[in-house]
């Protein structure tokens, strides 16, 4: 009997995992390694005053049923260990415009979605209604998004796909405010009006429409039910272990080594960090420069600043939709431009659910968009050795987000019974992120070169996965993270048995 393929994995994140898992199943011989305690990158958990709270994944899409997400966790056997609750069918985003006071609620499923915000546009419903047909028209174009096979990679496309989501929203209608509210969930994915490419909001803005919802206890189940089938074949996710060296030898990678000093090989190698994290292991003499130099270029997405809310007992309603505000209409492009004195200039808030029949909400987690410029002067320090500038700093940064939260929940100061908040330094210390990126690399339409990366590198055994190729978050990672194992089993051979898993 031949032996099994041996694999090593640089990071137990979203897509470390579900490659672990797939080629797992798929008889591969698996073993990640993690830099932190806890594996999960944007599935981690902390407590504080023993209640948990998310760091990254809040809200989800696709885990409905026939959904790309369901199908791909029925394959690996997981689905039956997660517990989900779908988000309010009649609002599962809540839009709210200061300036005019103004809420805009969307509806699921593509039809109810029209209806519900061409009320709010009757002259516009036509256009509406061209701008969803579109949407879902470009995600039917990108097959193996949607787990089915096509011999066209993503350099292939049509023009359509590569376009600006400016440029897109605006091609439907000439009302402002409508251009505005289309493109206001952009903060899921850093978008820039005209610089994103329109894939990346029309998948999103999709697989939320479809099936929006959150985990119900947390989001760590993922990652251990994905550490459960690596395990149960065999496999290891070693948590605490991390990668300080990997050795080249003629385009090839001829070890690994850990931080516990052990030289491992492996016959593939797979890396889930950011680029830039890997290029600082591998020995650049024996590198092509101008490969990984343009990878390593790549602009990053901007960060956030995260405020997480305990709040009193019985004192403050459950509510089962995503929840955005800004002060007016054109501030929709611009949450990255700021003063200090005018941040945040918006925010999305949301009380995750502890069972799936909450009334009153334990507690509140709020995300306000922050460059990383902004923490940049305690760049060069560590958790808890920042000093006293950045505790005053953070303590602002709080203060400035409850008043905007008070403009939604006048009384939410009542309600509040502790407050813990992170900044992009947090989210580059706990996950590895240049500059603390919340997405990943940027996308930029107007230079494929700087927004398509391939799976494949330029070293022979060495593949990528993660949020900085193509497709970040909950929905884009693991579909990333099938297209890089189908480099190894055959990505036709691959859909054909998750979709088979699903008849």
């Amino acid at each position: 009997m031949a032996s099994k393929q041996s694999i090593i994995i640089i990071g137990a994140g979203i897509g470390g995992l579900f490659c672990g898992a797939i080629l797992s199943k798929e008889g591969f011989s698996v073993k990640i390694f993690e830099k932190h305690n806890q594996i999960g990158g944007g599935l981690h958990q902390f407590q504080r005053e023993g209640v948990v709270f998310e760091t990254g994944i809040h809200v989800i899409g696709a885990f409905q049923p026939g959904g790309v997400l369901n199908r791909l966790c029925s394959y690996l056997g997981i689905l039956d260990k997660l517990s989900i609750l779908p988000e309010d069918d009649d609002c599962f985003e809540l839009f709210q415009i200061g300036s005019d006071q103004k809420e805009y609620r969307f509806a699921k499923g593509s039809e109810r979605f029209i209806e519900t915000l061409g009320k709010e546009f009757p002259e516009e419903k036509e256009n509406i209604t061209r701008y969803v047909q579109a949407l879902y028209a470009i995600c039917d174009t990108v097959k193996h998004y949607n787990l089915e096979y096509s011999e066209t990679s993503m350099r292939e496309y049509p023009d359509t796909l590569m376009q600006s989501v400016g440029d897109f929203i605006d091609s439907f209608t000439e009302n402002e405010r409508l251009r505005s509210v289309l493109g206001l969930a952009n903060p899921l994915y850093a978008g820039e009006q005209y610089k994103t490419p329109v894939y990346i909001h029309a998948f999103i803005s999709k697989f939320y429409i479809e099936g929006a919802g959150r985990f119900v206890g947390g989001s760590q189940q993922l990652a251990d039910a994905l550490t459960q089938v690596i395990r149960q074949s065999g496999g290891e996710v070693y948590a605490g272990n991390d990668v300080t060296h990997i050795e080249i030898e003629d385009k090839n990678i001829d070890h690994i080594v850990t931080a516990d000093g052990e030289k491992r090989r492996a016959d593939w190698y797979i890396s889930s960090i950011h680029p830039s994290s890997l290029f600082k292991l591998l020995d650049t003499s024996k590198l092509q420069r101008s490969y990984w130099t343009r990878i390593d270029a790549i602009p990053n997405s901007y960060s956030s600043f995260t405020l997480y809310i305990i709040l009193k007992p019985n004192t403050f309603p459950f509510f089962n939709y995503t929840g955005y505000y800004q002060d007016d209409y054109n501030m929709t492009w611009t949450h990255d431009e700021y003063t200090p004195d005018n941040w945040p200039k918006g925010m999305m808030y949301i009380t995750p659910p502890v069972t799936s029949h909450d009334t009153f909400a334990e507690k509140l987690i709020v995300n306000c968009i922050m460059n990383f410029e902004t923490v940049k002067q305690w760049e060069n320090t560590t958790t808890g050795k920042r000093g006293k500038d950045y505790e005053t700093f953070k303590q602002r940064c709080e203060q400035q987000i409850i008043k905007q939260l008070e403009k939604v929940f006048p009384d939410i100061r009542s309600s509040i019974q502790s407050v813990y908040s992170a900044s992009p330094l947090t989210i580059r210390d706990y996950y590895n992120r240049k500059e603390g990126a919340l997405y990943g690399a940027k996308k930029d339409c107007n230079n494929l070169a700087l927004s398509y990366i391939s799976v494949r590198t330029k070293l022979k055994n060495l593949l990528l996965t993660g949020q900085n190729v193509n497709l970040h978050g909950i929905l884009g990672v693991p579909l990333t993270a099938v297209t890089t194992c189908g480099e190894l089993i055959g990505l036709e051979d691959l859909l054909n048995k998750i979709n088979k898993a699903n008849l």
